[in-house]
């Protein structure tokens, strides 16, 4: 090979790596504003149809959500259930994301952020709680994304 085929040659494989890759950082993005708005989609139902609704809507069949004194409730039927009877109807969250990322494959991707969590009394006194959420996400069959653990 000479010098100018050598030249082309490397020119070449030096497009093709960089339309790759940037292939793949264009997916990624697509990706995380696909999380980002499953992350708000997820907040929006909790609101409008209660926190144990948006739980399980949300929720892969086998998610895993961690409670209280390191508690683990495994299914999204039993996540409803412990939502349901755990005074999350006088309940309201808000969170947002501050990071997100996802696998090279696409199918998974984490979020963590702050929420704020506040309980209304029987006197109808507001308790707050903030913290930090961390939820993985996983990419279902059918193209929509529910969470394997938060």
């Amino acid at each position: 090979m000479n010098g100018y085929s050598q030249m082309k040659t490397i020119v070449f494989l030096s497009i093709s790596a960089l339309l790759i890759t940037s292939c793949q950082h264009s997916d990624k993005d697509e990706i995380k504003k696909e999380i980002f708005q499953a992350e708000k989609a997820f907040e929006k139902m909790a609101a409008e149809k209660g926190i144990a609704e948006a739980f399980y809507y949300f929720a892969d069949e086998k998610a895993v959500i961690k409670r209280e004194n390191d508690t683990l409730i495994i299914g999204k039927e039993d996540i409803k259930s412990y939502y349901n009877r755990n005074n999350s109807k006088d309940a309201t969250v808000n969170w947002t994301p501050d990071f997100i990322d996802v696998s090279e494959e696409g199918t998974l991707a984490y979020t963590y952020g702050k929420y704020v969590w506040k309980i209304k009394n029987k006197e109808g006194s507001i308790t707050e709680y903030k913290g930090i959420f961390h939820t993985v996400w996983k990419k279902q069959e059918d193209g929509d994304w529910k969470y394997v653990w938060d």
